[in-house]
């Protein structure tokens, strides 16, 4: 896919965009007239058909691209195939449940390199494209446990406490180029990231949320589309989406 910078200004890389969160964003991109390139790591034949029903019914350039964004090469792959860049929405990201000192070394630089070092890939290379225009917006996707921690989750919490750092500190760097930082820290949302919990735990999760309910990847999306929308006054902001639980 080619871009027509001359006209468009409206540019957007989303990673990890075959399902959930990242998923939503896209379909919320493409609704506001976004041209957007979408990674996933595996799931490549359904983010080729994510790709082709937004370019069929939003009318707008989009480009599927297979690549673990927590790897270099892959990220330097992804973007040697985009010539301008608007929008940068790091969402690529997993989780592990367990005891951390039963936690194996593999799995913990696993967490730590797709959940953080991808964003810094990303980044590193989104960044001199948006120099040139003066302009962007960096949207990354966090956690409320990077915050406050989970018990059980402390790879995971780690990971996100990283991304939420990482955010506030480019977003001083970035801001005298007019290029925006911000993050969305989620609560529980209703991704397959949480089904590795029970019934019996995602209730007792809702009765805890004092909206009474879990949240919807589209939630998240439309944060992020306001967001995009709000003053270029606004960065270095950890906005946190969570019904009310923290």
């Amino acid at each position: 896919m080619h871009t027509d910078s001359s006209t468009n200004h409206k540019i957007a890389l989303v990673t990890g965009a075959s399902r959930g969160i990242g998923l939503a964003i896209a379909e919320e991109l493409a609704r506001a007239g976004y041209q957007l390139y979408l990674t996933c790591r595996q799931s490549g034949n359904i983010l080729t058909e994510v790709s082709d029903r937004l370019s069929a019914t939003c009318h707008v350039p989009c480009k599927a691209i297979v690549a673990d964004m927590g790897r270099p090469e892959d990220v330097t792959r992804v973007f040697s195939q985009i010539d301008d860049l608007t929008l940068l929405v790091n969402n690529a990201g997993i989780s592990y449940v367990g005891l951390l000192h039963e936690m194996s070394v593999d799995a913990w630089q696993e967490v730590m390199r797709v959940n953080l070092d991808s964003m810094f890939y990303c980044c590193r290379l989104a960044i001199p494209l948006m120099l040139r225009r003066h302009a962007g917006k960096i949207i990354n996707i966090s956690s409320v446990w990077g915050r406050v921690g989970a018990s059980a989750e402390v790879a995971y919490s780690a990971s996100k406490g990283g991304v939420d750092a990482f955010t506030k500190a480019l977003a001083k760097e970035l801001a005298p180029s007019n290029i925006q930082v911000n993050a969305i820290a989620c609560g529980v949302i209703d991704t397959d990231m949480n089904r590795c919990f029970s019934e019996d735990d995602m209730a007792v999760l809702r009765e805890e949320i004092p909206a009474d309910r879990i949240g919807q990847p589209r939630e998240a999306a439309q944060l992020l589309l306001s967001i995009l929308n709000g003053p270029d006054y606004l960065t270095g902001q950890v906005i946190t989406l969570d019904g009310g639980w923290t």
